[in-house]
């Protein structure tokens, strides 16, 4: 069978160990490459509560004797592991009769070491299943699930309602309705291992062991690490998930996009190692035995980085616009459910500067549908109701700029201000009469003092 045929032995077993990692085995890595004892893969399962370890001997060969069974049979008995252990052998071609009969007669015989056999034709089965290119050893993603859009137990657009919540001058009830876009962002949530030891004339200069996770934006492209916030939003959902169905959220959000992933599973394999390797290369310095300190660079082998999984997942981009007279206000943030992390928040900025956040204070205009910050927000002096600087009319009353929703309401003012006596003119610029009352004061008393009254 003409499957696989450019790889090498070594990369069969790459292939391989992302084969039964995508089949559900555990803790699933490749024996060091040297020294070959029989065993390219080891990898672990669970079988009515106990863990049982498995030694995988991978032969990219068109037939496979009873000699490679035996042969996996004593390394088996001779593998380190508190607990059952059994054996498989797989193959790109097929196995001769004495093979199977061997393996057959561990199985019959109740050997505490059986052995699976699984040949070219069950590669074919299993290529079906996990989306393996038999002619180059890359895995296909099959994924069609995603996190929750949103919160089933709320209204599609309670995130929305939510930050328009402190806003000041606006109810939740007087809000239009936003129009809602999702689009379903392809991600894989990565799990490695990196074991690795350096050692010189003088012993151990330094040593690995750290157990990486994160979370990789997948679509076209390099791929791209999220945000941490973002890596914990899919990680702590990935047991929540559910079918992408575009037809039935095309019923809740008015658009629904779906981006592809733009690689096949084991390309970000390789990534993440490569990725992994750099990110644990150091400089150690230390002091030989002849009291000579040395710098060296130690850099992990890609056979240090072990990936333990990689769970691919869509990761739902709702993006809601609210349109409010003369402004549209987005938010846009990822979605599991009732978590969510907001990538973009339109409604906490004011339209008229560069303030933004949660922590300030911000207040809707009617007149226009500005939010703006306390800097940009006044009192309408007519009616009394807050008005932004960018949309209101002003004019000057005793020297005090005031502000008004348009030119009937300045005309109306006027007329009223013309009726006023002097005193209540006065009191439209209260710092200016409150400053004319002091100055009074104190003319008044410099003429008392001038005539010897006091």
């Amino acid at each position: 069978m003409a499957v696989l045929d450019d790889l090498s032995g070594f990369e069969f077993e790459d292939v391989m160990e992302d084969v039964f990692r995508n089949l559900g085995y555990e803790n699933v890595r490749q024996a060091a490459k040297t020294a070959d004892e029989g065993r390219d893969v080891i990898m672990e399962e669970v079988v009515d509560g106990q863990r049982r370890a498995i030694i995988v001997e991978c032969k990219h060969t068109a037939t496979v004797g009873r000699p490679v069974v035996q042969k996996l049979h004593s390394a088996i008995a001779t593998f380190d592991f508190e607990g059952p252990k059994r054996g498989m052998v797989v193959t790109t071609g097929r196995f001769t009769t004495p093979a199977q009969e061997y393996a057959d007669r561990l199985q019959q015989n109740d050997d505490p070491y059986p052995i699976e056999l699984l040949d070219g034709k069950d590669l074919r089965e299993i290529a079906d299943e996990i989306g393996l290119d038999l002619y180059n050893g890359r895995i296909e993603i099959l994924c069609d699930e995603t996190l929750r859009p949103y919160d089933p137990a709320a209204d599609v657009d309670a995130a929305v309602a939510e930050a328009f919540h402190d806003i000041e001058n606006i109810e939740a009830a007087d809000l239009p309705e936003p129009h809602s876009a999702v689009t379903f962002r392809p991600v894989v949530a990565i799990t490695a291992d990196t074991n690795a030891v350096f050692e010189t004339s003088v012993g151990v200069i330094h040593r690995i062991n750290d157990r990486t996770r994160f979370v990789v934006h997948t679509e076209r492209g390099q791929p791209q690490v999220v945000d941490e916030d973002v890596g914990s939003l899919v990680t702590e959902n990935l047991h929540a998930t559910v079918d992408l169905d575009t037809e039935r959220f095309g019923a809740v959000f008015n658009d629904v996009k779906e981006r592809r992933f733009g690689q096949t599973q084991t390309e970000y394999k390789e990534w993440a190692v490569d990725r992994l390797q750099d990110y644990h290369t150091t400089t150690v310095t230390y002091t030989g035995d002849n009291n000579v300190t040395y710098n060296k660079t130690c850099e992990p082998n890609l056979s240090d980085i072990s990936v333990q999984s990689i769970e691919p997942v869509y990761l739902p981009e709702v993006r809601q616009t609210t349109e409010m007279l003369e402004y549209s206000y987005p938010y846009e943030y990822y979605a599991a459910g009732p978590s969510r992390v907001t990538a973009e928040d339109g409604i906490h900025r004011c339209v008229h500067c560069e303030t933004s956040g949660v922590d300030e204070t911000y207040t809707y205009c009617p007149n226009c549908g500005a939010i703006a910050c306390d800097s940009h927000i006044k009192r309408e002096r007519l009616e009394g109701e807050p008005v932004c600087t960018g949309c209101a009319v002003t004019e000057r009353f005793a020297l005090k700029t005031k502000y008004f929703y348009d030119e009937e309401n300045l005309e109306a003012f006027r007329e009223e201000y013309a009726a006023m006596p002097i005193h209540e003119k006065a009191m439209e610029n209260k710092v200016l009469a409150g400053g004319g009352v002091i100055a009074m004061v104190l003319t008044l008393i410099g003429l008392l003092v001038i005539g010897g009254v006091i």
